[in-house]
This record gives C-alpha cells, sequence and structure tokens, in this order.
C-alpha cells in the first residue's frame, strides 16, 4: 500500500468551518451562508471539483512539456450537479487562449478523460473509517 496524498481537518469554533492541513498547506472549509455556515472557505464537493480541475491542469500541462506542443494559457472549470432522481456528475470545461487544431483538441479530450483523478472519481473508491 502506498499513501499518495494525506490530509487532516481540524474543527473551528464557528458551525461547520474546520482548518484543513495538508503537508505545509493550510486552507479553511466551510459550508455557504445558505446552508448555515459563514462561507469562510471550499465547501466540501468544491473541494472535489478543486481536485480534479487542478489534476486536469497539471496532467495537461505535463503531457505538452513532454510533447513539446505549446498549449498557451488555459483554464479548466468544474460544476457538480446532482438532479431529483438521485444522479450526480461533473460538468468540466476547458477553455484554451489559443485556438487548438481539432487533432489537438481531441488529444486535450482523451488526456482529460486519462487524468488520475478523473480515473479516481470514475471508479468505485472504498473508505474505510476507523475511530481512533
Amino acid at each position: 500500500m502506498a499513501v499518495i496524498a494525506q490530509a487532516k481537518v481540524e474543527t473551528l469554533p464557528e458551525p461547520w468551518s474546520g482548518e484543513i492541513s495538508s503537508g505545509k498547506h493550510q486552507l479553511i472549509t466551510d459550508k455557504p451562508e445558505s446552508f448555515g455556515g459563514q462561507d469562510k472557505g471550499l465547501a466540501p464537493y468544491d473541494l472535489i471539483c478543486s481536485g480534479l480541475i487542478s489534476c486536469t491542469m497539471i496532467t495537461l500541462r505535463m503531457y505538452a512539456q513532454h510533447k513539446g506542443i505549446e498549449l498557451g494559457a488555459f483554464r479548466v472549470e468544474a460544476d457538480f450537479c446532482a438532479n431529483k432522481e438521485g444522479e450526480e456528475w461533473i460538468s468540466r470545461r476547458v477553455h484554451f487562449e489559443n485556438q487548438l487544431g481539432a487533432e489537438l483538441e481531441q488529444k486535450v479530450l482523451d488526456i482529460c478523460s486519462k487524468t488520475p483523478v478523473t480515473k479516481t472519481l470514475l471508479r468505485s473508491l472504498d473508505i474505510h473509517t476507523s475511530l481512533i
């Protein structure tokens, strides 16, 4: 077994707020005001989207560097969506400042479908919880 990521969260005095730490990095998590929080940080589903889009950006840049391709500046956005039937999905969008050719556009779409976080989200994942 290899641990590829680690994080912990500690409660803060305000309802729903917590301080997340991972390695030497810290950030605040909270719920929006509409859910009783103070909206001081990313909500849990925001963090899922953030993990996906950061992995997408890094993977595309690594691919471009490896292949000697200039992608130029771009951004990746994601929305976590749900409907009344209980279905959930993520809508991911990649916006490039430079126009890409049709072949490179298809390659970018293929790469996006194979990023590590995409693969993790698409397959079942066991979560083991223990009290310590």
